[in-house]
């Protein structure tokens, strides 16, 4: 019986994957943007849903939405966050916690970020990072490519930092934020308790601070905005295994090109934050990134599918683990 299932998993995967596809030149959505903002919300998962968002709601109000998308297997904030820059799986960039802490990164790797690739289409373009847990600029983003890098350990200063980094009239082609207090309180109190839901509704309160400096600063016009977590926490608090409370993430997408009300393909990773943000800056996706343009995302773009033959064995366990914790959900 198992390995029937097993070969049913496998044909599925090879009918849903089989063939890539590629932007077309008469998209306006690809190249389309003079700025990517990445917002990450560490350890949010799908819970932005529970808690009371009104900066979340109106960014994304009639803009493309999902509380669904899948982390990696591994629900661990290294691999999460090297997955979503690089755009390929943790099993490719071979990146976690230990590492990022300390190996310091530079673009002479098989596997580099979206900054790396951002800055070979645009030698002269602003890049920048700003984010709470400093592996991230670390031991992920490459340090030998010009970006602007701030590292800040409490969420409410960094906000004050990035809005200063805006207001002194910068103007970044590529921007990523990350997060860390609703981690924090996922391990303490759980997914399921009031103060993590809270603790979302403080960073919510960060978000709008953000986004209102961006489009104070008339940065907006021409930008692709992105909210994504890179993993969630169990009811008791933690993460690190393939559950769904842990698995399911928060992937929204504001932008002018963006199909209304859009509602991401079942399919959807964090790790195609990469894919997205290439696009929008009309750089072409490399040929070993898995990441990939979801289905009703762009109203220009019919979606990718997911190039599998770059990294069969992780398609393969996730396919699998997708299955086995939706048949749990549905019989538990």
């Amino acid at each position: 019986m198992k390995k029937i299932v097993s070969l049913l998993l496998t044909a599925i995967i090879l009918l849903l994957f089989v063939c890539p596809a590629s932007a077309s030149t008469n998209e306006r959505s690809y190249g389309g943007y003079k700025h990517v903002f990445i917002i990450g919300i560490d350890g949010a998962g799908r819970f932005i849903k529970d808690a009371d968002t009104p900066n979340f709601d109106r960014i994304f109000k009639d803009n493309a939405v999902d509380y669904y998308a899948r982390s990696e297997i591994y629900t661990i904030s290294a691999q999460n966050w090297a997955s979503i820059l690089t755009g390929v799986s943790q099993s490719k960039h071979d990146l976690n916690n230990t590492i990022t802490g300390m190996e310091e990164r530079t673009s002479q790797t098989q596997f580099p970020t979206i900054f790396t690739y951002a800055r070979r289409a645009m030698p002269d373009a602003e890049l920048a990072s700003f984010v709470n847990w400093s592996n991230i600029n670390f031991g992920i983003i490459e340090n030998d490519i010009g970006v602007t890098k701030v590292s800040v350990g409490d969420d409410a200063a960094l906000t004050d930092r990035i809005c200063s980094y805006f207001d002194e009239g910068n103007s970044p082609a590529l921007f990523f934020v990350q997060y860390d207090s609703v981690d924090h309180a996922g391990h303490e109190y759980g997914s399921a308790s009031e103060e993590y839901l809270k603790q979302i509704e403080t960073v919510d309160g960060y978000l709008g601070k953000v986004f209102d400096s961006i489009e104070r600063n008339g940065l907006l016009d021409d930008s692709l905005f992105i909210v994504v977590a890179d993993h969630g926490h169990t009811a008791e608090g933690g993460h690190g295994l393939p559950t769904m409370r842990e698995t399911n993430v928060t992937l929204a997408v504001r932008g002018k090109h963006i199909v209304k009300n859009g509602k991401l393909d079942v399919f959807t990773r964090n790790r195609d934050v990469a894919a997205i943000a290439l696009h929008a800056l009309g750089i072409k996706r490399p040929d070993n990134m898995t990441s990939r343009i979801p289905a009703h995302l762009f109203y220009d773009n019919i979606g990718q599918v997911r190039p599998i033959w770059r990294d069969f064995d992780d398609a393969y366990s996730s396919t699998v683990s997708w299955f086995k914790n939706t048949l749990k959900t549905i019989f538990d």
